[in-house]
């Protein structure tokens, strides 16, 4: 027993006419004690089709104008509904997919909510609700199992409840998983804008906050292992290296210092046979002596040789390196007299002290880089602008990267504030922490995989943005290509990836592809509506028309997990859960006293 409240008159491919009757028109029913909601654009109708309950949902009306001869010429209006079949129930349970059709003459039948909330709740047994179904208001509980064993995407305008979501989301599995995770899985905030240092998500015992900052040498570093650090591609990642001529420098560099590993003083020797090879040289180069003289600034050698080293000038008109004695120029001849007499002893005396780190790369670069340039194996225009980044960012880095061996716990909830870095930083230490941990977990995964890592990327268009002109194309397509590359392969290795964005037509549509399942607060730009509808398969014409309209904290739920968009409301955390994302109160704020 249930309302009647139409019946179907015409079903012509998936698209079902229903005829309702005049009681379709109330707001609410109530009826054996179960509360049932009229009939309404986006509401869900059972039809009933012999022993079967065909579950559609309402996308259209009109009015329909019919003539009678007992009524004359007057004109009546029926109500109209167009609904499409989204499933059916079966011993009790929802079965999604059109598996059946209704036939003509049908009674349509409203739904309890109970039995509305079932359509979305997959578990029935399951505890995961981050809040109600906009419309029916009926909490429903989200199939975390399917949810976050996939790529999500939750975007929406500033002030949409996009960071709310995000949280809720996290925050609500926390609270229910946490004690089970038992080192199984590892989840990485990237905050850009320390939202989530405080008590967000899950209490500050139980998650390991770095709070990163390249203002001051006092701020959390982020820890690379010594084999981590000394990788040509961690490298070509912090400096940005070309791919055809400043990578493989770094990897010169790198092989270079494992040949020599063994020999603790390896360092010190390979200055004295340049400085030697590169003053008396019979072809003299002119950038390997400025490199020299460069390079002496940065090391601790003796103030005589650093003075002499400053003494040597070049002669263009016969190619030769001279030493400046007083009034006179003393040559660099074939027998050596000159190095002999003003180098020799200064040189011997050279010990480099142990350096570690950015320090090292520095030294053991330029070093490279002047080898090369005697040797004529380089061109030295192709790698000074790797130089010069890595002379300009080695302090900043410095004050977020520390390199060391020590072992250190494994964590489960790891929240990386960039609030305090500069905006080059942001740009490339979410790339190395991103590839740092896809590879750690690539190592030591089992396939199939029994351990997952859950990367979450708030304000994702900071690093996955395509629109940006402030870096080489090369560079670009290197950073897109690492996240592509983690968010196609991820999944088989038990990578996921979460992504929130206020822009989402600012990221590659090769991401937002290939995300799972998406969150879609409000969003008015034409760009991100009109990417959404070219990209999600699961957004339906009447979802998508209501995202510019959307309320705060509303939002509409699809993807492979939601067969049918759904419309949530997503729950308020509490004040001291909530992301730091809050609107300021300018009623409190410019209060009088």
């Amino acid at each position: 027993m249930s309302v009647v409240v139409g019946e179907v008159t015409a079903v012509m491919g998936v698209e079902v006419t229903l005829r309702a009757y005049e009681n379709s028109n109330l707001e609410t029913h109530f009826y054996l004690g179960d509360r049932y909601k009229g009939i309404s654009i986006r509401e869900f109708i059972s039809i009933e089709h012999g022993f079967r309950e065909i579950i559609c949902v309402v996308e259209g009306e009109y009015l329909d104008e019919r003539f009678t001869e007992n009524e004359g010429a007057r004109v009546s209006y029926i109500r109209k509904l167009k609904a499409r079949p989204i499933g059916h129930f079966q011993d009790g349970d929802f079965k999604e997919g059109i598996k059946y059709l209704p036939k003509i003459g049908d009674s349509a039948n409203l739904l309890p909510d109970h039995k509305v909330g079932r359509i979305f709740e997959r578990t029935a047994n399951a505890q995961f609700s981050i809040g109600k179904l906009m419309k029916e208001e009926i909490e429903i509980s989200l199939p975390w199992q399917k949810i976050f064993n996939s790529h999500l995407g939750i975007f929406g305008n500033t002030g949409s409840g996009k960071s709310n979501t995000l949280t809720k989301l996290y925050t609500v599995l926390f609270d229910n998983k946490y004690d089970h995770f038992n080192d199984k899985s590892t989840f990485v905030f990237l905050d850009f804008n320390g939202e989530y240092t405080g008590e967000q998500l899950v209490g500050v015992n139980k998650k390991k906050v770095l709070k990163l900052n390249t203002r001051t040498n006092d701020g959390d570093k982020f820890r690379l292992s010594e084999s981590q650090f000394w990788d040509p591609e961690t490298l070509g990642i912090l400096f940005q290296a070309t791919t055809n001529t400043q990578k493989p420098f770094l990897r010169r560099v790198v092989a270079e210092r494992k040949k020599f590993q063994e020999n603790a003083d390896s360092l010190s020797a390979y200055l004295k046979f340049l400085l030697r090879r590169v003053l008396t040289s019979e072809d003299p180069n002119v950038e390997a002596l400025e490199l020299l003289k460069s390079l002496s600034k940065h090391l601790e050698l003796s103030e005589g040789l650093v003075v002499a080293l400053h003494s040597v000038g070049y002669m263009r008109k016969n190619p030769s390196f001279y030493y400046q004695d007083g009034a006179n120029k003393r040559f660099f001849d074939a027998d050596h007299d000159a190095y002999d007499q003003f180098f020799a002893n200064l040189v011997n005396e050279i010990t480099i002290a142990q350096i570690e780190g950015f320090d090292e790369l520095q030294i053991r670069a330029e070093l490279k880089l002047i080898s090369d340039l005697l040797y004529g194996s380089v061109q030295y225009e192709h790698i000074r602008p790797l130089m010069n980044r890595l002379g300009s960012l080695k302090n900043i880095f410095s004050k977020v990267i520390s390199v060391s061996d020590q072992e250190e716990d494994r964590d489960t909830v790891i929240v990386i504030s960039l609030r305090e870095c500069r905006s080059e930083v942001k740009k490339i230490l979410p790339i190395l922490i991103a590839k740092y941990y896809y590879e750690q977990h690539k190592e030591v995964v089992a396939s199939p995989p029994e351990t997952t890592m859950h990367l979450i990327v708030d304000e994702a268009h900071n690093i996955l943005s395509q629109q940006s002109t402030r870096e080489a194309e090369s560079w670009k397509d290197y950073r897109l290509e690492l996240f592509e590359e983690i968010i196609k392969e991820g999944r088989k290795f038990g990578v996921y990836i979460t992504v929130a964005s206020q822009r989402p037509a600012d990221i590659s549509p090769t991401i937002i592809s290939q995300l799972h399942n998406y969150f879609i607060h409000r969003l008015v730009n034409d760009r991100d509506l009109a990417l959404l509808e070219n990209t999600i398969t699961t957004l339906d014409s009447v979802s998508r028309s209501q995202i510019p309209n959307l309320p705060q904290g509303g939002c509409v739920v699809t993807g492979t997990t939601f067969d049918i968009p759904m419309l949530l409301q997503v729950d308020k955390l509490s004040e001291e859960r909530s992301p730091d994302s809050s609107d300021v109160n300018l009623e409190k704020l410019w209060a009088s006293d």
